[in-house]
């Protein structure tokens, strides 16, 4: 019987800065699992890409006409199953925010190294979050003041079973789906099962944007900064 060989991720990249492009084709090109199958420098080209299957996007925020949120809603229309990735130099509230509320699956900064963008690249097309626990404590810190009344965090918090609860404090904490399954002696699909639950209870769009209305909202505690 022939060997199976898995099919290589398939990644967009979208950003102006074309040396940049350049660069991070030619070094994701050399991972044996990764292939870059477009380039785009804003939405215009973004909507010309002829890709048919795109597994994971590379998202600047900032782009020539328009932001990496409106590309990232494209993205999410025209290649439901993809995975978004911000990576970009800009890091302020309202960009990270309004990143997560497009459906962003992770944010990376444009000055992690190339073994950190490979990685998070695999992730990403794993399922998993890419919300690092310095990202978590971040985002807590920057949507406390804006949580809602407590009725509003009775109804949200009712309407989640205690077990999709406990997944959700799981992804508050940066955990991956590995260790979620441990810690709650679960199988992988029975986690996709309530992740895909939390989503659509909370009516956002990703594991990302659900953890950031956790936090919004006071469903559960933000994790406490390492000593």
């Amino acid at each position: 019987m022939p060997i199976r060989v898995p099919a290589r991720i398939r990644v967009l990249l979208v950003d102006d800065q074309q040396l940049l492009t350049d660069a991070l084709t030619r070094l994701l090109d050399q991972e044996a699992d990764i292939s870059v199958v477009g380039v785009a420098a804003s939405l215009e080209a973004l909507g010309r890409v002829p890709a048919a299957r795109v597994d994971v996007a590379l998202m600047d925020y900032r782009l020539p006409d328009g932001t990496g949120a409106e590309a990232t809603r494209m993205v999410r229309a025209r290649w439901p199953l993809a995975r978004v990735i911000m990576l970009t130099a800009i890091s302020d509230d309202e960009t990270v925010l309004d990143s997560i509320q497009a459906g962003a699956d992770g944010y990376l900064t444009k000055d992690r190294a190339i073994e950190e963008v490979v990685a998070a690249v695999r992730a990403a097309r794993a399922g998993e979050i890419l919300l690092p626990r310095s990202v978590v404590l971040e985002i807590a810190a920057r949507v406390s003041a804006a949580r809602v009344g407590g009725d509003a965090r009775r109804v949200a918090r009712t309407a989640l079973t205690p077990r999709e609860l406990e997944v959700l404090r799981a992804l508050v904490e940066g955990l991956s789906a590995r260790e979620i399954c441990a810690r709650l002696f679960i199988a992988p699909n029975t986690l996709r099962t309530h992740t895909q639950n939390i989503i659509t209870k909370l009516q956002v769009h990703s594991k990302l944007e659900a953890v950031a209305f956790a936090l919004r909202n006071g469903l559960v505690e933000p994790p406490r900064p390492e000593p």
